[in-house]
C-alpha cells in the first residue's frame, strides 16, 4: 500500500517542477531576449551614431571655394566694375556667392527630410531682395554670382569645374562690352517744358534734351506726368 503513495508523491513532485523550470527556462529565454534587445538597442545607438551625417571638410573643398572667388573677383574687377563703376553691390554679390556656395555644399553632404526641405524653401521664399537702385544688369549679376556659387559646392571635378566657370566668364565678358553690342546707358530726368511732351514734339523734345544733357539720346520713355507742378519724369536712352 505504501507503493502507490509513494508513486503518487513522486508524480505530485514531478509536476510541481516541471513548471518550475519551465519558468526557469521561460526567465532564462526573456533574460537571453532582454539582453538581445539591449545589446540590439546599443548596437542600433552605434550604429544611428555610425550613420549620422558628417560633414567632411576637405582640400577639395577649399580648392572648389578657391576656383568660385577668383571667378566671381575676374568678373567684378574685369568688367563688372569698370563698366559701371559701382561700389554699392559688390558686397552683395560676394555674400550671395559665398552664402550660396556653402548652405550647397551643407544641403549636398546632409540628408534632410522632405518636411525639412519644404521648410527651408518657405524661409527662403519670404526674403525678398528689394531695393529701390538695384536695376536689371545688377540683378543679372546677382544671378550670375548665385548660380556660380551653387555650381561650384557640388563638388564637380576640377576640369569640368573651370570649363564652367571659364564659360561664364567669358560669356559675360562678350555680352557686356562693346564688342558684340553698344552699351546702352539710361537714366531718368525730370523734366519742366511740359509743353513739349506731347506726341507730336517728340522730336522737338529729343533734340532740347540732347541739348541740356549733351548725351547722344536714341530713344526716350515718358514715366510720368505731374500736371499740378508742371514736371514730367523722362527716361532716357543713351549709348556709351
Amino acid at each position: 500500500m505504501r507503493t502507490p503513495n509513494i508513486l503518487l508523491r513522486m508524480i505530485l513532485l514531478l509536476f510541481l517542477a516541471f513548471p518550475a523550470n519551465v519558468c526557469l527556462s521561460q526567465t532564462e529565454t526573456l533574460d537571453v531576449a532582454i539582453q538581445a534587445d539591449v545589446s540590439g538597442s546599443t548596437e542600433t545607438k552605434s550604429d544611428k551614431k555610425k550613420d549620422k551625417d558628417v560633414i567632411e571638410i576637405n582640400a577639395k573643398f577649399f580648392i572648389s571655394l578657391g576656383i568660385n572667388l577668383i571667378t566671381v573677383a575676374l568678373i567684378i574687377l574685369l568688367i563688372y566694375f569698370p563698366n559701371y563703376r559701382k561700389m554699392d553691390f559688390i558686397f552683395t554679390f560676394l555674400i550671395f556667392n559665398i552664402g550660396i556656395f556653402l548652405l550647397t555644399f551643407v544641403l549636398n553632404k546632409v540628408k534632410i527630410s522632405l518636411g525639412a526641405a519644404f521648410g527651408l524653401f518657405a524661409v527662403f521664399s519670404m526674403l525678398r531682395y528689394r531695393t529701390a537702385g538695384i536695376s536689371q544688369k545688377d540683378m543679372t549679376y546677382l544671378f550670375i554670382f548665385i548660380a556660380m556659387g551653387l555650381i561650384s559646392a557640388i563638388q564637380l571635378e576640377y576640369s569640368e569645374l573651370l570649363i564652367i566657370n571659364g564659360i561664364i566668364f567669358l560669356g559675360t565678358f562678350f555680352l557686356d562690352s562693346k564688342w558684340i553690342f553698344r552699351r546702352e546707358m539710361s537714366k531718368t530726368v525730370q523734366y519742366e517744358n511740359i509743353e513739349l511732351i506731347k506726341p507730336e514734339k517728340k522730336a522737338e523734345l529729343m533734340e532740347d534734351l540732347k541739348k541740356r544733357t549733351g548725351l547722344k539720346i536714341h530713344r526716350l520713355v515718358i514715366n510720368k506726368v505731374d500736371f499740378l507742378k508742371d514736371t514730367a519724369s523722362i527716361r532716357i536712352y543713351y549709348f556709351e
